[in-house]
C-alpha cells in the first residue's frame, strides 16, 4: 500500500526523532557515568586528605606536648591549643564524607575515641601547673605511646579502604572514558545518515510538489475570480442594493453558494420592502394617535372645565374630588400619548452631524426644563464636538427634567460634570434629591415604569428615562445611575466622538402628516 508524502514524511521524521532520542540518552547516561565516576575518585581523595589532615594534627599536638616537657618552653604548647581546636572540625568532616560506608563509620568512631583519649592523656601534661610525679610522668608518656599506636593502626586502615576504592573507581572512569567518546560518535554518524536519508525523500518529493502546484495556481486563479464575485456582492448588500445577483451556475461548493447567496439577497430585499412597509404603517399610527385621539380628549377635558366653571357652586366636597380626579386622569392619558409618541420618534429621524458646544447645549436645555428655584452647576471645561446635536440635547432635557420633577423641595441643585474616555465622552449628571434604591436602578429605565405613587402631584408616566436609554444606545453608547435612597442620584451616560453616518429618512406617512424633530420630553 503507498503512503501519503506527509505521511512518509513524518514516519521519517518520527524514525529519525526516535533514533537521535535513544543515542542521545545512550550518549548522555555514558557521559553521566563517566562524571559520576570522577566525582567519586574526587571524593576518594577528599576523604584521604581530610583523614592525613586528622593524623597530622594529632601528631603536631602530641609532638607540642613532648616538646614542652623536654625543654619546658611553653612555646610548644600553642600547637598543642591550635589542635584541640582543629580536630573536631577536621573530624566531623571526615566522618560526613564517609556516610553511606558503614565500615568507614566504624572506624572513625574508634579513631575519635582514640582521640579522645588522646587528649585525656595530654591533658595534664600540658598543665603547667599540674604537678606530676616522676612515676606518673613515665605513665602518661608510655600511654600516649601506645594510644598513638593504635591510632595510626587506625588511620591506615582507613587509608586503606580508601585506595581500596580509588583503585576500583578509577577502573570505572576508565571505562566510560573509554565508551562515551564511542557512543557520541556512533549516534552522530546514525544521525548523519538518517538526516540524508531524509533529504533524498524530499527533494524527491519537492520535484512532485512543484509539478502540482503549477496545475492548483490555475484552479486558484478561477477560484479567486469566483470568490472575487462573492465579494462584489457582498460589498452591493452593504451599500443597500438587494437585487443584484451571481452568475455562476458551476455544481460544486462555491457555486452552491453563490446560488445561496441570490437567494439571501432576494429575500433580504423582500425584507426590506417590507420592513419600509412596517415603518410606513407606524407612521400613520403616530399620526392618528397624535390627532385622531387627541381630539376627543381635549372635547372631554373641555366638558369637564365646562362643567366646572358653570356648575362648580353646585357641587358637593365628594363631586368635586371626583371631577379632580377625572382631570388628573385627562392630564395623564395626555401625558401618555405624548410619551408615546415621543418614545416612537425618538432616534427615527435621520440628523446630519454638527458642531455642538455642550455648554451652551445645556443651557439652552436649562431654559425648558429647570425652573428659576434650582441651581443648575456646568464646569468651563465641557467638550465642542461634532455629533448629533438634537438627539443630545434630547438626553440632557430628560434627565434635567427627571431630577427638577423628582426633587421633593421647592428648589434643588443639579451638577453636570463631563470626562475624555478615548473613543467616547462620559458625562454625569447629579442632583440631590431623595435618591433612588439599588433594587430600582434597573426598572427606572423600563417603559411607563416609574417609582411616585399615582395621584401624586409629580405623577410621571414613566418614558423619560426609557427615552434617554434609546436614544443612548442608538449611538451607540451606554447609561446607568448610581444612587442610594436619600443621597441624590448621578445618571450617567456615554456618547461617542465622531457620529455614525444618519440612516436613511423614513418615507412620510402620508399627505399632511408631519413628524417634527424637535426636543423629545417625557416625564
Amino acid at each position: 500500500m503507498s503512503l501519503r508524502p506527509d505521511t512518509k514524511f513524518a514516519l521519517g521524521f518520527a524514525g529519525a526523532l526516535a533514533v537521535l532520542l535513544l543515542s542521545g540518552m545512550a550518549a548522555l547516561l555514558s557521559i553521566q557515568g563517566l562524571q559520576q565516576q570522577t566525582q567519586q575518585v574526587q571524593h576518594t581523595y577528599q576523604v584521604m586528605q581530610e583523614t592525613d589532615a586528622v593524623n597530622a594534627v594529632l601528631r603536631d599536638a602530641q609532638a607540642g606536648v613532648r616538646g614542652y616537657r623536654l625543654t619546658g618552653d611553653t612555646a610548644f604548647l600553642r600547637t598543642y591549643y591550635k589542635a584541640v581546636h582543629q580536630l573536631p572540625g577536621l573530624q566531623a568532616g571526615v566522618r560526613r564524607l564517609s556516610q553511606g560506608h558503614p565500615t568507614q563509620q566504624a572506624r572513625l568512631d574508634s579513631l575519635r575515641a582514640m582521640v579522645d583519649l588522646e587528649f585525656r592523656v595530654l591533658r595534664p601534661l600540658a598543665n603547667p601547673d599540674a604537678a606530676l610525679s616522676h612515676a606518673d610522668l613515665l605513665t602518661a608518656l608510655n600511654t600516649d605511646r601506645l594510644t598513638m599506636r593504635a591510632a595510626r593502626i587506625i588511620f591506615r586502615r582507613v587509608k586503606g579502604e580508601e585506595l581500596r576504592l580509588l583503585d576500583q573507581r578509577s577502573a570505572s572512569q576508565s571505562v566510560f572514558e573509554r565508551a562515551a567518546p564511542r557512543v557520541v560518535g556512533a549516534a552522530g554518524v546514525l544521525a548523519m545518515g538518517l538526516v540524508g536519508w531524509l533529504l533524498l525523500r524530499i527533494t524527491r518529493e519537492l520535484r512532485d510538489n512543484r509539478r502540482l502546484q503549477a496545475e492548483l495556481a490555475a484552479v486558484n486563479a478561477d477560484v479567486a475570480r469566483r470568490i472575487g464575485a462573492i465579494r462584489d456582492l457582498a460589498e452591493q448588500v452593504v451599500r443597500g442594493d438587494y437585487t443584484v445577483k451571481i452568475a455562476d451556475a458551476a455544481a460544486d461548493g462555491l457555486g452552491d453558494l453563490a446560488a445561496l447567496l441570490n437567494q439571501m439577497t432576494q429575500s433580504l430585499d423582500q425584507s426590506f420592502e417590507a420592513l419600509a412597509l412596517r415603518n410606513r404603517e407606524l407612521d400613520q399610527f403616530a399620526y392618528v394617535a397624535s390627532h385622531d385621539l387627541r381630539a376627543p380628549l381635549r372635547g372631554i377635558a373641555t366638558l369637564v372645565k365646562w362643567l366646572e366653571e358653570e356648575h362648580a357652586a353646585e357641587f358637593s366636597p365628594e363631586v368635586r374630588t371626583y371631577f379632580n380626579q377625572v382631570k388628573g386622569r385627562l392630564g395623564r392619558l395626555e401625558d401618555l400619548i405624548s410619551g408615546l409618541l415621543a418614545y416612537a420618534r425618538a432616534g427615527r429621524v435621520a440628523r446630519v452631524p454638527a458642531p455642538t458646544d455642550v455648554g451652551a447645549l445645556l443651557r439652552e436645555a436649562a431654559e425648558l426644563v429647570v425652573p428659576p428655584g434650582f441651581v443648575l452647576d456646568l464646569p468651563a471645561d465641557l467638550p465642542t464636538f461634532r455629533t448629533d446635536r438634537l438627539g443630545l440635547q434630547q438626553v440632557f432635557t430628560n434627565l434635567l427634567d427627571n431630577a427638577v420633577k423628582h426633587h421633593e423641595g421647592p428648589g434643588g441643585h443639579i451638577t453636570v460634570h463631563s470626562r475624555d474616555a478615548g473613543n467616547h465622552y462620559e458625562f454625569a449628571v447629579t442632583d440631590d434629591g431623595p435618591g433612588i434604591a439599588a433594587a430600582h436602578h434597573q426598572k427606572i429605565f423600563q417603559l411607563f415604569q416609574t417609582l411616585r405613587e399615582r395621584h401624586t402631584a409629580a405623577e410621571s408616566t414613566g418614558i423619560g428615562l426609557s427615552i434617554v436609554k434609546k436614544l443612548v444606545e442608538e449611538q451607540p453608547g451606554s447609561v446607568r445611575v448610581e444612587s442610594t435612597r436619600g443621597q441624590g442620584a448621578t445618571f450617567i451616560f456615554t456618547w461617542p466622538k465622531e457620529a455614525e453616518a444618519p440612516a436613511p429618512a423614513a418615507r412620510p406617512p402620508g399627505p399632511g402628516a408631519t413628524l417634527c424633530p424637535a426636543p423629545v420630553l417625557s416625564s
